[in-house]
């Protein structure tokens, strides 16, 4: 395992420097899931519930997040973000629904934090437009998919084919 980037020589927490570090196109993709009631499934699905249009809060929360990752995240670097999309996905099924975010920046470093944090603050905007018919809802599965561009290339933490 690599040492930790944001740790200097004396364990001291610091903002790693990117000065020389190359631009590139980058991108990250980010996925979890929201469990929940059947019922509340349904409310959602049917746009019944008095707070609104719960995945469109939700797609925008989750995008307003992504840009302000670095005012959430201590010493994670502001990007200038080129695209970010949210997906929610409703699967009755299995009384969930799945969130999947893009990130899309050409930068000095990588926008992991900016696609996941999309996938939280999305999930937790969900929660909060429902919970008052269902405080059981878990945001669950929380991770990073896959990213590309940088130093490291392409890594693909999971084959979205699977579903996800």
């Amino acid at each position: 395992m690599s040492e930790l980037t944001h740790l200097d020589s004396a364990g001291n927490a610091r903002m790693v420097d990117i000065s020389d570090k190359p631009a590139t196109w980058r991108e990250a993709v980010a996925g979890g899931s929201v469990l929940m009631q059947s019922a509340t499934l349904a409310l959602i699905l049917q746009g019944d519930l008095p707070k609104g249009d719960v995945l469109a809060a939700a797609r925008i929360a989750g995008i307003m997040a992504a840009k302000r990752t670095s005012e959430l995240i201590p010493l994670c670097h502001p990007l200038m973000l080129s695209h970010v999309a949210l997906e929610l996905t409703p699967d009755r099924e299995h009384s969930l629904v799945n969130i999947r975010a893009t990130v899309r920046t050409h930068g000095s470093t990588g926008a992991e934090m900016e696609a996941l944090t999309a996938v939280v603050i999305a999930g937790l905007t969900i929660y909060d437009m429902c919970k008052a018919v269902d405080r059981g809802m878990r945001l669950t599965e929380v991770r990073l998919l896959r990213k590309s561009g940088g130093r490291s290339g392409d890594i693909v933490l999971e084959d979205e084919a699977d579903g996800s």
